[in-house]
């Protein structure tokens, strides 16, 4: 019995030792994984083409200068805040035109659908 009394105590200490080092490792994974900043999402919109089509289809209506204005002028704004709103999520918006090299995601139709969106919001009186 003396033997297993003086094992216990060894036992406890390397027990011990186990436990505190899955705790210290556990800890480090968490903080790992909580801090580590992924890379950025990178998409590309077409946007001198989407503000292209609005005009040729501005053109094409048979309205006066002034309504055409005015609706110029939300329309760029629409655009400019959808742009800045596809960029909250962590996402670099970058213009398609602009980009030399380099496959990157196209998000010109979700900017497409943002920008109706908008324009729906602010049509409704």
């Amino acid at each position: 019995m003396t033997e297993q009394a003086s094992l216990r105590p060894l036992a406890l200490k390397i027990s011990a030792t186990l436990a505190l080092a899955a705790v210290l490792l556990w800890a480090g994974w968490i903080t790992r994984a909580l801090f580590l900043d992924e890379p950025p999402r990178i998409v590309t919109v077409r946007l001198a083409e989407t503000i292209g089509h609005f005009i040729d289809e501005a053109a094409r209506a048979d309205a006066d200068p002034a309504t055409v204005q005015a609706a110029s002028l939300a329309y760029l704004q629409a655009a400019e805040l959808a742009v800045a709103d596809m960029g909250k999520d962590g996402r670099v918006v970058l213009v398609a035109e602009a980009v030399l090299a380099g496959a990157a995601e196209d998000a010109t139709p979700e900017l497409e659908t943002r920008i109706a969106a908008r324009l729906e919001v602010e049509a409704q009186p």
